[in-house]
């Protein structure tokens, strides 16, 4: 088996002395501490999780822009969507100041509020998510919140009230749902985004649609849905035009706002996609004129927007690492109409949001692989430890010894007894040195590191020899430690089980078989299906023009109410879905690739006979991995 894979770090919340969790609160900076080469363009963000992402993304673009080329009508454009409203300018001033070293968090709020109108209180929050980047570890989490979640809505001048979590808005504006949220998280706020629907709309049209998988047969019109919106799409990997992305990302008639959700970030990592591949000046010029006539953007402090802080994000989230973009979810919601869910359940999506597993594709693909792979770091409580004070502020290095003693590190001191100062205090990154004497002493070093986030690992130099003390590993605090270290995240990589598939190669045989003709590449038959499955009454099987040139066909399957899985197959091997594997595998001479949504596998793709044929999972991926790479495997070409 050969594997190629990708990896990274993570970095979480930490707590302070009294226990408190500490969410640092601010913008990435262009400073070279926070910044790696850029890799190269990236494919679909993973993980990625709700509708109107897009407004934060775009301002990142349109800040790059602006700073690459002569600012671009930057300012213009700052001062256009900058607060203007009392309400906006009153939510601005709850905003909780950014500090331009730590992790910022936005609130995204999409609407249907049409900017211009003289009503300052008009209009629906529709999407609700939560976006932390973090510069030190250089991830993006997001945490969406279903419009109708009953919480404790905060109204400022108002008495509280058990009501939707939308209420916020449409009672009070952007000030509501900033409060409401903030006290549902215990997260500080740092921006707020609002945006409307013509603003989606202008945008995917200046784009000229986007690529998205479609997972089953959507129809909505007065025959059968009265009162709701039209939809009319068929399953299917396309290109969606403005009008059916809106109905596609709003659709929840037949099932959810959790169904809701999951298509929304669906929606979104293509979305992102779109406007990476296509970035050029007409398509940015086009993306600040949708966005200036829709878009608001509050900043902490009611601090003015600025073209640098815009520019700034750009330069982050293009540095991204592949796979450093996380979802977490509310589990355990109950209800339809209005939904609910236990204070610990929203806690525990908080924590994940704040402390993302960065290693979890890799941990999952490991256990649905039977990879077992041996730790080569010692146990904390077997790495002895020196700290010393490379910043030159008090107490720098005695808040890092007690932080690392917490989590069951040795900590050495120096000969004197007591912390002591490194030769020098010009360290702007922290340091850990391992004694390259001593066994596993690099990999204990590197366990130290991604505690610290930003760190830099090397052999100990003479120069320090002394002051180590025989420790097996030594750090030097550097300017951007912040008086705490990461927590770890929670493990929640799936457990290893058999997977859940029939064999039943004659469900879809007679359909393939009937359409072979009519596509210039050969069909694969799927010889196991999950459980329970049966073919979609619907569209059980589509044959169309993906491309231009390019011929496809998909079969649709159903495991539940609401719950689809399918199987595409097609002769475009340049799909932009396809343009960012996690892992690639070769089994049995046949190549896999892997794409993970966190710890779940959401696609797998057969590379053979000059075509590509996926493995889809619901939208919810409720296939287990086993699952899904047990059909995969189970492909097999039809005759000719």
């Amino acid at each position: 088996m050969k594997t190629t894979l990708k990896r990274g770090m993570g970095r979480g919340a930490s707590v302070n002395g009294s226990g408190r969790a500490i969410y640092p609160p601010a913008a990435p900076t262009p400073m070279s501490r926070y910044r790696q080469p850029h890799p190269p363009k990236r494919g679909a963000w993973h993980l990625v999780a709700a509708i109107f992402l897009w407004t934060l993304l775009a301002v990142v673009i349109i800040g790059a822009a602006a700073g690459g080329a002569a600012y671009l009508k930057g300012h213009q454009f700052v001062a256009a969507i900058s607060p203007k409203t009392k309400a906006d300018i009153a939510a601005a001033k709850r905003l909780d100041l950014a500090d331009p070293s730590q992790p910022t968090i936005a609130l995204v709020i999409g609407t249907d509020r049409r900017k211009g109108s003289q009503a300052e209180l008009t209009g629906r929050s529709d999407t609700l998510i939560l976006v932390r980047a973090d510069p030190i570890n250089k991830s993006l989490s997001l945490l969406s919140f279903p419009r109708d979640l009953i919480v404790t809505v905060k109204c400022p001048g108002h008495s509280d009230v058990r009501d939707r979590i939308n209420v916020a808005y449409s009672e009070c504006g952007a000030v509501g749902s900033v409060e409401t949220v903030r006290a549902l998280t215990g997260l500080p706020i740092n921006y707020f985004v609002t945006v409307n629907f013509r603003g989606f709309m202008d945008l995917v049209n200046n784009l000229g649609g986007v690529w998205i998988d479609v997972d089953h047969r959507y129809l909505c019109d007065p025959s059968n849905c009265p009162d709701v919106s039209k939809i009319n799409l068929w399953p299917g990997y396309q290109r969606l035009n403005a009008t059916n992305a809106l109905a596609y990302v709003r659709f929840r008639h037949f099932d959810s706002d959790i169904y809701r959700n999951a298509r929304q970030q669906l929606f979104l990592k293509a979305l992102k996609q779109q406007i990476s591949s296509q970035l050029g000046i007409d398509t940015v010029l086009s993306i600040a004129n949708a966005i200036e006539k829709n878009v608001v953007v509050g900043r902490g402090g009611n601090k003015a927007l600025d073209v640098k802080t815009l520019s700034d994000y750009l330069f982050f989230a293009h540095g991204l690492p592949g796979g450093h973009v996380f979802q977490s979810r509310i589990d355990g919601l109950t209800g339809y109409a209005e939904l609910s869910a236990p204070q610990e359940n929203i806690n525990a999506a908080v924590r994940d949001f704040v402390q993302p597993d960065v290693k979890s594709p890799e941990k999952a693909r490991d256990v649905a692989f039977g990879i077992k792979r041996r730790s080569k770091a010692p146990r904390p409580k077997d790495v002895s430890t020196t700290v010393l004070n490379g910043n030159g502020i008090a107490g720098s290095a005695a808040n890092a010894a007690y932080e690392l003693g917490q989590r069951g590190y040795k900590i050495v001191l120096p000969q004197t007894g007591q912390p002591q100062n490194a030769p020098r205090f010009n360290y702007f990154r922290t340091s850990v040195y391992y004694d390259a004497t001593q066994p596993k002493a690099r990999a204990a070093a590197t366990g130290i590191a991604d505690l610290f986030g930003d760190a830099d690992v090397k052999p100990l130099p003479a120069t320090l020899a002394t002051l180590a003390n025989g420790a097996l590993a030594t750090v030097v605090v550097g300017q951007n430690f912040h008086g705490t270290i990461a927590s770890a995240p929670v493990d929640k990589t799936p457990k290893k089980a058999p997977p859940q598939v029939t064999l039943n190669p004659s469900l879809t045989r007679s359909q393939l078989l009937s359409v072979r003709r009519r596509v210039p590449f050969r069909l694969e038959l799927p010889r196991f299906v999950a459980n329970y499955s049966r073919l979609e009454f619907d569209a059980p099987i589509r044959v169309y023009n993906i491309k231009k040139g390019y011929r496809a066909v998909r079969l649709t399957y159903g495991t539940g109410a609401n719950e689809y899985w399918g199987i595409q197959e097609t002769n475009w091997n340049e799909a932009p879905a396809l343009a960012d594997a996690s892992f690639v595998h070769r089994i049995r001479g046949r190549e896999f690739s892997l794409y993970y949504s966190g710890a779940h596998l959401h696609i797998v793709v057969l590379r053979e006979n000059g075509a590509t044929y996926w493995v889809i999972n619901t939208i919810l991926d409720s296939l287990s991995n086993e699952t899904m790479l047990a059909i995969a495997r189970g492909l097999q070409p039809l005759p000719k």
